[in-house]
């Protein structure tokens, strides 16, 4: 028998507020929902969007308590680091600086702080979960928020305009050649949304994508002994193999089979396979 569309909305309105207040009770506070990036494309016009170089680092959500993994996982974080955070949610990035992805994962993923390592970090805010307003509005409150919490390790991620495409491109050209990933563009008067939206959008010089390693493929010649390959599983299930961009080091001591890596890629092949796979880096398990 199907219920009448008042008393409908009412079981709905109990499940949303028994799943707001379970977690109040047991004294845990739910992570804050990510805003996703979906891929810049030549129809956007860039005078309609906030633009910020794309980091590389590693995602890190605050919830106004903890600092957490986009999976809601705990970041171990010495306490000094995370005292002075606004008591509301933060978006942002841990960061190390260009190039140093490997060095900030292995620290973020221990489970115990160290604490001089940890001076290095900058905690690098670009959104506001939930906060009102469009993102114009949100760029000057987390400016604010960072000159109220007067610590260096707390930073907004510097937000510029640009005039139209021809600048754009000259600015990622720019950001590529001094050792940056790319550029993220958020609409200017869009709301904050959970998820994956077109208000947010990252522009790189290739394509990027994250799959699974299933086995080592052993090298030859010059490889013997080390891994020539590793053998990945995309979240569709094709797999293939990715050896460009391994280092000796890597090749010694590969990513473990389950782990999940980024790969750059030119383009999908006719049978949709990535062309010219080339390792990035290991994203950490809890992330």
């Amino acid at each position: 028998m199907s219920l009448h569309p008042c008393a409908a909305l009412c079981r709905r309105l109990l499940v949303l507020m028994l799943a707001l207040l379970v977690p109040l009770a047991l004294g845990a506070a739910s992570p804050p929902a990510p805003m996703l990036a979906e891929r810049y494309h030549d129809g956007v016009e860039p005078q309609d969007y906030w633009i910020s170089e794309k980091l590389d680092g590693v995602r890190a959500l605050w919830d106004g308590e903890r600092l957490r993994f986009r999976s809601g996982r705990e970041i171990v974080a010495p306490a000094w680091f995370t005292a002075p955070l606004p008591r509301q949610p933060l978006d942002g990035e841990l960061w190390l600086g260009r190039s140093r992805f490997e060095a900030l994962s292995g620290l973020v993923r221990r489970q115990q702080a160290e604490d001089e390592a940890w001076r290095e970090v900058r905690y690098m805010i670009f959104e506001l979960p939930g906060a009102e307003g469009g993102f114009s509005t949100r760029v000057m409150r987390i400016r604010e928020l960072v000159e109220e919490a007067g610590v260096p390790w707390l930073q907004a991620v510097p937000q510029f305009r640009l005039a139209d495409r021809q600048a754009l491109r000259r600015k990622l050209d720019e950001v590529v050649a001094a050792g940056g990933e790319g550029l993220m563009l958020h609409r200017a008067d869009a709301p904050w949304v959970a998820g994956r939206s077109e208000a947010l959008l990252k522009l790189t010089p290739w394509l990027d994508a994250e799959a699974t390693v299933v086995a080592h493929v052993p090298g030859k010649g010059r490889l013997q002994g080390m891994t020539g390959a590793l053998e990945v599983e995309a979240e569709d299930g094709r797999r293939f193999r990715i050896g460009s961009g391994l280092s000796d080091e890597l090749r010694r001591t590969p990513p473990a089979l389950g782990s999940r890596v980024t790969y750059r890629y030119r383009e999908l092949t006719a049978k949709g396979l990535p062309r010219f796979p080339r390792y990035l880096r290991e994203r950490p398990l809890a992330e």
